[in-house]
């Protein structure tokens, strides 16, 4: 949105509905994405906060301060025009899910993992007849044809803006599962964070905190909650 740092020329910003979905309106005119897609989404929840973002700028528009636009205009100008690639992609992350490659030691560590990750991956067994089998060390190990494929359908089933807010959580945890009980629910965003940070926790907690690190993942906590935040906003 780099193009888009414009001076303020509105004075209010309005939802409308538009087909299917809502507008966002600025005085009247709709807004388009960088690629001169109009901007509709599909719930008037989301709009509203896309809106709000609109009246909240200031003399000049400052696109750091506009997550919801911005992973709209992701939602429409990237997403949109290749789903399913988007979905395969994701899918894919399945064959090498973070909760399947485990510490063979410390013991505090490996009981750790265990604790935090096993029912993560008995509720994707149950919940999509989806056995993922975890393994000691990083080399790649592939999971069943069948497993993957079933996860994989749910993958496939999200629309595009659903699915631009579920790429940050799947790539941002490195894990499908945990991305997947996000948004049905089964563990909240906050938790999923934390789960998804088991080995870098437990390596600060032996080293000490790089302040400098610390700050590169607090920027990445904020876009993985806000990312839930705009799947439900798209969803409801």
């Amino acid at each position: 949105m780099s193009e888009w740092a414009m001076k303020r020329f509105w004075k209010d910003a309005t939802v409308e509905p538009s087909g299917p979905g809502f507008a966002v309106k600025l005085d009247g005119r709709g807004v388009k994405t960088p690629a001169k897609t109009p901007l509709i989404v599909p719930t008037e929840g989301l709009a509203e906060a896309v809106a709000a973002e609109w009246r909240a700028q200031d003399e000049r528009v400052n696109p750091l301060t506009m997550p919801f636009t911005r992973m709209s205009n992701s939602a429409l100008d990237k997403v949109a025009t290749q789903r399913a690639d988007v979905a395969e992609m994701l899918a894919s992350y399945g064959d090498s899910d973070l909760l399947c490659y485990r510490a063979d030691k410390p013991a505090a560590l490996v009981k750790r993992q265990i604790d935090g990750w096993d029912p993560l991956l008995d509720w994707a067994a149950e919940t999509y007849g989806a056995r993922l089998e975890p393994r000691a060390g990083v080399m790649h190990q592939p999971q069943t044809p069948d497993a993957l494929a079933r996860l994989s359908r749910e993958v496939h089933a999200l629309d595009a803006f659903q699915l631009a807010a579920f790429h940050d959580l799947v790539s941002m945890s490195g894990s499908l599962v945990l991305a997947l009980a996000v948004i049905r629910g089964h563990r909240d965003a906050e938790e999923a964070w934390r789960l998804s940070r088991i080995d870098e926790t437990w390596q600060e907690e032996q080293w000490g905190v790089d302040e400098e690190a610390a700050e590169i993942v607090a920027l990445k906590r904020n876009e993985f909650l806000h990312a839930a935040r705009f799947y439900v906003l798209s969803t409801v």
